[in-house]
């Protein structure tokens, strides 16, 4: 942007602390921010050196541009105790950083007049300088007024980043999409070192990192297109013996296989990769080992008093 603003944050979490310590980096000051934990004050002290840390109300009052970057679920209290406080203004920049709320949740201060925004980094973070140079390039969702799409689009670019316009509608589809291929990956990922693991790998990262790597690309690049394994090529067997191993050595990984592997079943029959009757029986396999597993959960255990 061609105007450096004051800036305020309130919610000096992992994203916080970060998206202010960028905007910094492009020339806006960085006058006041709000952390309750001793984790967000660490953030503060690293990231932000010599900002004062303040309530978040004071925070609001000193800056020209306030960044939201709490909880999505007390997103809305504090928007409006901030607005009730008289701590908004008009002509105030307020932008929030949830994926899941849009404007809707900023009506109380665009009731005072300011100019509001929605401003969603599609991006893992730590809260260290780590995540810095991973914002050059980061596709923020966003939403504005169309009065406000030069000003949100400068700040994208302030931040490093690439805009992508998501309509008030559509924001929470487009966080799930986001918290399900991320933070699904990772449990599924943790889940498969677990298993590796259980089969003795010293090193289930290391073994995986290439596998995953490349199957990353090609999803990314052909969809599903891409799958491959005993699924698609409908072994029954193989995956008959996957789910007995797995429920012998590593039982809580069973549900997110199950599901998965019906959902890959599901893709590969109804596009003509699989024959119905090879994924009947792939399905009944995960039907009887599902089946199974849930009458060993409920087998009555012999107390301690019993065996006395």
């Amino acid at each position: 942007m061609n105007t450096t603003m004051k800036v305020g944050v309130v919610g000096a979490g992992r994203v916080g602390a970060v998206l202010a310590a960028a905007l910094q980096a492009a020339g806006h000051e960085v006058v006041a921010a709000a952390g309750e934990s001793d984790a967000s004050r660490r953030r503060i002290a690293a990231l932000l050196p010599g900002v004062r840390v303040a309530k978040p109300s004071a925070v609001a009052k000193a800056c020209d541009l306030l960044l939201l970057t709490v909880p999505d679920d007390t997103l809305a209290n504090v928007v409006s105790m901030l607005a009730a406080s008289g701590a908004l203004r008009p002509g105030q920049v307020v932008a929030h950083s949830s994926g899941r709320h849009g404007l809707a949740v900023l009506d109380p201060a665009a009731a005072v007049g300011a100019r509001v925004v929605a401003l969603h980094p599609a991006m893992t973070f730590t809260g260290t300088s780590v995540d810095l140079p991973r914002l050059t390039g980061c596709v923020f969702g966003v939403t504005a007024a169309e009065g406000e799409r030069e000003l949100t689009a400068g700040l994208v670019a302030d931040l490093g980043g690439k805009a992508m316009w998501v309509p008030e509608a559509h924001r929470t589809l487009y966080h799930a999409g986001l918290a399900h291929g991320a933070n699904h990956l990772v449990t599924v990922v943790t889940e498969a070192m677990e298993m590796l693991r259980a089969a003795g790998a010293d090193d289930p990262a290391g073994t995986l990192r290439p596998l995953l790597s490349a199957a990353l690309d090609n999803a990314l690049r052909d969809g599903d297109a891409a799958l491959t394994g005993p699924i698609v090529r409908g072994d029954v067997e193989t995956v008959t013996a996957h789910l007995s191993d797995i429920r012998a050595h590593a039982p809580q990984t069973l549900g997110s296989y199950v599901a998965l592997a019906r959902a890959t079943l599901a893709r590969v029959l109804t596009d003509g990769r699989l024959l119905p009757i090879r994924a009947s029986r792939i399905a009944a396999s995960l039907d009887a080992s599902v089946a199974a597993e849930a009458a060993r959960l409920e087998e009555p255990r012999t107390s301690l008093e019993e065996l006395r």
